[in-house]
């Protein structure tokens, strides 16, 4: 399997000088297996370029598959660009949670395609478009054996896991590590002794649930949109993770490469390399075999 990333970025596009070498588009993820079979991971901005591609070098099917992992802005703000849409004689199934069910996957997506956003009507779309609202479970496309798993993120998220010939690439975003919403310290007015303890382990098996989905992956994509003490000061319960819980995660679980992605749109090429240099050091004398790389726009990766 291979995984191409046509977007890297969290919560806004921001291309610019800063950001070139790393990418400025929002979450896409191309993954290739078997003979050529494509899914697309995301629709961020990163998903026109991936478009263009595809119809430019004449590799993109009749039938594509795009598994959305939730529904916010920069994760699907990339459809309208998508050349295929517009193509007769292409079927286009999207996948993805939804967070409220009177208003499913097509509502939610279609609404872009109003007139007050965008010049062209959802009805007026020529490819034969298909909604599916994904939950936890399994799916299996010939060989291709997709898992999903809910996240942490203030709305209905999914993580997956793609596993196709003895290898397995997995995501992880947007998602946050469960913590303690009950006061642990006894002097807190606020503490319960029996809350704290409840809601400790109820964060502990939420955050092992996960674990266990991701264990033993080939390739692991996962949010390391801040730093730790970043997300503690001024993040919590945004839905993000922390460098430092991404990289102990994936040195203690079997992860064979851990590529850090959905970079803050704040922080500059300069800044992620030189915080991928300083975790790389810090992780090597505790994992030696994990290797740890920034998802960049336009690298492919190989398991």
């Amino acid at each position: 399997m291979k995984v191409k990333f046509w977007g890297v970025r969290g919560s806004t596009p921001c291309p610019g000088p800063d950001t070139v070498r790393t990418g400025g588009n929002t979450a896409c993820i191309e993954l290739r297996y078997g003979d050529d079979e494509l899914i697309i991971i995301d629709a961020g901005s990163g998903l026109r370029l991936l478009g263009n591609h595809l119809m430019k070098t004449k590799s993109c099917p009749k039938n594509i598959k795009i598994f959305l992992t939730h529904t916010h802005s920069d994760h699907i703000i990339g459809l309208p660009y998508f050349t295929p849409i517009y193509i007769p004689g292409y079927s286009i199934d999207i996948y993805g949670p939804v967070t409220y069910e009177e208003e499913g996957l097509e509502k939610i997506i279609s609404d872009q395609f109003s007139y007050r956003y965008f010049p062209v009507k959802h009805s007026e779309l020529s490819a034969d478009i298909r909604y599916h609202h994904l939950q936890q479970t399994q799916l299996n496309f010939g060989d291709l054996k997709i898992s999903t798993h809910y996240l942490n993120h203030p709305i209905l998220t999914l993580g997956y896991r793609f596993e196709y010939g003895g290898k397995t690439i997995s995501t992880a975003y947007d998602t946050e590590p469960f913590f303690n919403l009950f006061p642990e310290d006894p002097e807190d007015p606020a503490y319960d002794e029996f809350a704290a303890e409840e809601g400790k382990n109820a964060a502990a098996e939420a955050n092992e649930d996960i674990i266990r989905f991701l264990s033993g992956s080939d390739i692991l994509v996962h949010d390391s949109q801040y730093t730790d003490e970043e997300l503690k000061k001024n993040y919590r319960g945004w839905g993000h993770s922390s460098f430092e819980w991404t990289i102990k995660l994936a040195g203690e679980n079997n992860i064979g490469k851990l590529l850090l992605f959905h970079h803050a749109m704040e922080r500059s090429d300069d800044q992620l390399e030189a915080l991928l240099e300083k975790y790389r050091v810090d992780a090597a004398a505790e994992w030696p075999d994990l290797q740890i790389d920034l998802a960049r726009e336009g690298v492919t990766e190989e398991c």
